[in-house]
């Protein structure tokens, strides 16, 4: 029963336009940054960059580079924006159309109808992205060669990588990142659950995100980013590097692991004591 009902609510989700919203608005920056890159001076500082340290930019200005420095954009402001646009309807949109008090009168507890809904918001971040990590390799190899991976952030990483390496390192990347996009769509979710509109629960949780983000980012805060929310969401990046640093993984999983139940016992919680049927 439990597969049936997350079945008919894939459904659902997927029958709406606005799922699908998401889905476009990535593609559309993903043809952007790789059309720029492609008719533009954009990759001189990567050339240069390369150069500088002893390695020919033929090898690494490939369709996996641009792939990877297309995740970084999308997902800081992107993915955020649009599981979140997600999140925040799976119970609050019910309840404004009426339709909560409808699945409510059947034999089904509020546990399960709110894990259900839950589970269909993970597949979609998790599907999203997949076709983040998929389509941003295949666009791009239309205008660049195969081969390896650099990524290089200012003070944080240098990375380069061999073809073979850097696909796995691509594609582990992927798999953290979707990590990150459910973590936010339980935040939306945890609003959703109370007594709000579906936009309400969307921007709270943006602004919660946005805000930890931007107090992150503040040099004095450099010691206590550690307390910040989204110091852990960036673990994908560690799959980057090389060598991975497992023990930094290993401790952002356990702290998300550890956020993304807070957000469901205080939105389930929410959604036990409310007064639906009145």
């Amino acid at each position: 029963m439990l597969l049936l009902q997350l079945r008919n609510e894939l459904q659902k989700l997927f029958g709406k336009p606005r799922t699908y919203i998401g889905f476009g608005a990535l593609l559309g920056a993903q043809v952007l940054i790789v059309l720029v890159f492609r008719y533009s001076h954009a990759s001189r500082g990567m050339v240069r960059q390369l150069e500088t340290n002893g390695y020919d930019p033929t090898q690494y200005l490939t369709s996996l580079t641009i792939a990877t420095i297309m995740l970084f954009p999308i997902a800081y402001v992107l993915l955020p924006l649009y599981v979140t646009l997600i999140g925040g309807d799976l119970v609050a949109k019910e309840a404004e159309d009426g339709t909560l008090r409808m699945i409510l009168s059947r034999p089904i507890s509020r546990f399960r109808l709110l894990l259900v809904k839950w589970l269909a918001g993970v597949i979609f971040s998790t599907l999203l992205v997949a076709m983040l990590g998929v389509i941003g390799v295949g666009f791009a190899s239309c205008f660049f060669p195969w081969g390896g991976l650099f990524v290089f952030i200012p003070g944080e990483m240098f990375s380069v990588l061999d073809a073979s390496q850097g696909l796995w390192h691509y594609a582990g990347a992927h798999v953290f990142l979707a990590v990150k996009a459910a973590t936010v769509l339980s935040l939306a979710f945890m609003f959703s659950c109370f007594n709000m509109k579906p936009a309400a629960a969307t921007i709270l949780a943006l602004s919660v995100t946005f805000v930890s983000f931007v107090l992150m980012q503040i040099p004095f805060f450099k010691d206590l980013q550690p307390w910040f929310f989204t110091y852990y969401l960036n673990i994908w990046q560690n799959l980057l590097i090389q060598p991975v640093p497992w023990w930094k993984v290993a401790q952002s999983l356990c702290v998300l692991a550890g956020f993304n139940l807070t957000f469901l016992i205080i939105g389930f919680t929410a959604f036990h004591v409310r007064d639906i049927k009145s």
